[in-house]
């Protein structure tokens, strides 16, 4: 696996200080647990974090109000804590498991346990239930070749890839890439021939789409 497309720094201090809800914290620690450079970026903030409290600690001056104890609540927190040997549960395409932890406690199966709700087209998504009402999560599986409505964003939007891949422009993005989204990204991800993608994706705010046929049904379908 060969993960191209990584979590930000902005994000992953978020993560590091627990300040993410908990949609965000699915999707981090879905890539956390497939990715080992951002696991190695994540242990390094974490490190340096507490170097530097402990600096400032030993040095008189005030610990920055509630950061440490965020830190230590969310390393706490094993439910959504990436696995260490993270990664070598996940065997595509020889059939064996594909949602890694903690996705796959959230689901309650791997895919072949998933109840598929279509969304016309060959195109079929599992909303997430999640106490976080902040955001949606949901599972999306894209038909290969298949072109994802062309839309732009409200707010935030985090795509992982689990299965298969899609084009976006010029980018490919594979198993274990994160594609991160705002308000100022319009565009047409392209699931790629041969397989079928899968991937976890949480929103804010519901998408910007410019098909009106689709807008017509977006209330229905709850994207």
């Amino acid at each position: 696996m060969n993960i191209k497309h990584h979590i930000s720094d902005e994000l992953l201090l978020d993560y590091a200080t627990g300040s993410l809800s908990e949609g965000w914290r699915i999707a981090v620690a879905t890539h956390l647990a497939l990715c080992p450079s951002c696991r190695r970026r994540l242990s390094a903030m974490e490190m340096t974090g507490g170097a530097l409290l402990a600096e400032s600690v030993s040095n008189g001056h005030d610990a920055p109000s509630g950061g440490w104890d965020a830190m230590k609540k969310r390393l706490q927190d094993e439910k959504l804590r990436p696995e260490k040997t993270a990664g070598s549960d996940v065997r595509l395409p020889s059939g064996d498991i594909v949602l890694p932890e903690p996705l796959r406690s959230y689901v309650g199966s791997d895919v072949d346990g998933v109840k598929w709700r279509s969304l016309g087209r060959g195109a079929f998504h599992l909303p997430i239930r999640t106490e976080d009402k902040s955001t949606i999560v949901r599972l999306l599986r894209i038909p290969a070749g298949k072109p994802v409505p062309e839309h732009g964003h409200r707010g935030r939007e985090l795509t992982l890839v689990l299965s298969g891949s899609f084009h976006d422009g010029e980018d490919l993005f594979a198993r274990g890439d994160l594609e991160e989204a705002d308000e100022h990204l319009e565009h047409q991800p392209i699931a790629t021939e041969g397989q079928d993608c899968i991937c976890l994706a949480v929103t804010d705010a519901p998408l910007r789409f410019k098909s009106w046929l689709v807008r017509l049904v977006q209330p229905i379908i709850g994207i």
